[in-house]
């Protein structure tokens, strides 16, 4: 088949199961209240964040120049490094470009042909797709079911095991029960890998869940992050052990042979991490909101900053985005492929900078929308 055919196939496909996505440009300002982005703490927009990607763009150029192991590692990274061990307790830390190479660079870094991957069912793509490129067997168990880990744990043959989790997950905004499987890894002997995406700045006092459930600095513990959600600007980062991260940069093929961070985003997620740990407050505001939206909802209180309002089916979902939309709120909207299970609804972050009069009105819509 020709390769046009086959793109056709797809793309009907796509079509009769209501599932074709489109690019839609945002424009700087918008009549829309936004709650379909995860810009958690509002640190994107804020004029200490902008002015500092400015200053890290001025003063190191607009890209670090080449990989970090060549001329690409420079002084803000090994700032922005250090700034993020203080945060979470972590001994040591290595920037990536994005969330997404920091996963794939954990996990096949981390991996041979002797070690087993437990994987939950709801872990992120970059996280799925990190288990298909490393040479370990793998093993998906049902989401949050401690049994199945367990079972995996207890009758595996290979010497090494990694058991993969999120802090708080992306689609549902539940958490892992992270000391239970920490417990579980120590009793079998395996390594905890959690990508605190949603938890940094969210959870935990801003410091996230691994943090608040005392496993920070652990030997048998592995964090990864992005900083584009809470810090609200891009890229992403490893937190471990010093030997982990030595390994890391010896091993790990996403971080050895890709760019270094751009300055400009390097500055901005160092000047945000600084507003966390001198303004509480905002890690209180984006809880606080998220709560209320939950009740405008009806849906449990979330771990998190982000919360789900499930829907029939795709079709379903995209037309209550668009009833959201039409009463002046931007919500996100997910369904397959990009969520597990077959699973369709409503995705609604929380933000910080959300005003008591916006949030009051962002609610009686989603309320409206949500019955």
């Amino acid at each position: 088949m020709r390769l046009n055919d086959w793109l056709k196939t797809q793309a009907d496909q796509c079509e009769r199961e209501g599932l074709v996505r489109l690019l839609k440009p945002r424009d700087v300002k918008s009549d829309l209240l936004d709650l379909a982005g995860n810009d958690y703490l509002a640190l994107s927009q804020d004029p200490r964040v902008r002015e500092a990607a400015s200053l890290a763009a001025l003063e190191w150029g607009a890209g670090a120049g080449a990989s970090r192991l060549v001329t690409g590692t420079l002084q803000v990274h090994a700032d922005l490094e250090a700034a993020l061990t203080q945060l979470t307790g972590q001994e040591a830390a290595l920037v990536h470009s994005t969330g997404y190479h920091a996963n794939l660079s954990a996990v096949t870094a981390l991996t041979d042909k002797d070690t087993l991957l437990v994987s939950d069912a709801h872990i992120h793509a970059s996280l799925v797709d990190a288990c298909r490129l490393s040479r370990g067997m793998v093993e998906v168990v049902g989401h949050n079911d401690l049994a199945a880990v367990e079972r995996a744990l207890s009758v595996r043959r290979q010497p090494r095991a990694i058991v993969l989790a999120e802090s708080i997950y992306s689609v549902l905004g539940d958490r892992a029960p992270l000391a239970e499987l920490f417990a579980l890894c120590e009793r079998f002997d395996a390594t905890l890998l959690v990508d605190e995406a949603h938890g940094i700045g969210v959870a935990g006092g801003g410091r996230g869940l691994v943090h608040a459930c005392g496993l920070a600095g652990r030997d048998n513990v592995v964090v990864t992050m992005t900083l584009s959600k809470a810090l609200g600007s891009q890229g992403g980062a490893v937190l471990a052990s010093a030997e982990v991260v030595d390994h890391l940069v010896n091993r790990a093929r996403p971080f050895i042979y890709d760019t270094g961070l751009a300055p400009a985003a390097t500055g901005a997620a160092l000047e945000a991490l600084r507003i966390i740990g001198a303004e509480p407050a905002l890690v209180e505001r984006v809880n606080a909101v998220s709560q209320a939206l939950a009740a405008a909802a009806g849906v449990a209180p979330v771990a998190g900053a982000v919360l789900s309002v499930e829907m029939p089916g795709p079709r379903e979902a995209i037309a209550a985005q668009a009833e959201c939309a039409r009463q002046g709120v931007r919500v996100g909207c997910f369904r397959p492929p990009s969520v597990p299970d077959g699973t369709c609804g409503l995705r609604i972050p929380a933000s910080a900078g959300l005003e008591d009069d916006r949030l009051a009105y962002a609610c009686r819509d989603i309320e409206t929308v949500s019955r």
